[in-house]
């Protein structure tokens, strides 16, 4: 197999900027470990968690959102407010496959996250163990 495009890694760390939590209406999926680590971290029991902050998508659940598209856990004077235990989908950003595919797609990530193109170096071996886990 060839070596990625990025096989030098890429830089990256994260600001709290919130352009990821924000904005358009989406998806971020969570699944019952996920659920149940944010129930634990908010005190809640997992039906709480599950019927308050999270809805249907298919067969899978997302997290809701607020009217104005932001996440339902991120504060816009506190950042997000499960950072500690905020799902796959979030602690990988911004190292998905829509993301990385190309030197293109990822300069529009660059341009829309302030962390991306700038901080610590990630290499690629980490990248493609993030890539591995939720595919997006």
């Amino acid at each position: 197999m060839a070596d990625p495009w990025y096989q030098d890694g890429l830089r990256f760390r994260c600001t709290r900027c919130g352009n990821c939590c924000t904005g358009a209406p989406g998806f971020v999926w969570v699944n019952d470990e996920e659920i149940s680590a944010i129930a634990k971290f908010r005190g809640e029991s997992i039906d709480e968690t599950k019927a308050a902050h999270t809805r249907p998508g298919g067969d899978q659940r997302s997290l809701k959102e607020k009217a104005n598209g932001d996440c339902v856990f991120y504060d816009r004077e506190l950042g997000c407010t499960i950072y500690p235990v905020r799902p796959r989908q979030c602690r990988t950003w911004p190292f998905w496959e829509s993301t990385v595919l190309t030197p293109e797609r990822w300069k529009k990530t660059c341009e829309k996250c302030p962390g991306a193109g700038s901080g610590d170096l990630i290499s690629a071996e980490e990248i493609t163990r993030r890539l591995k886990v939720i595919r997006l």
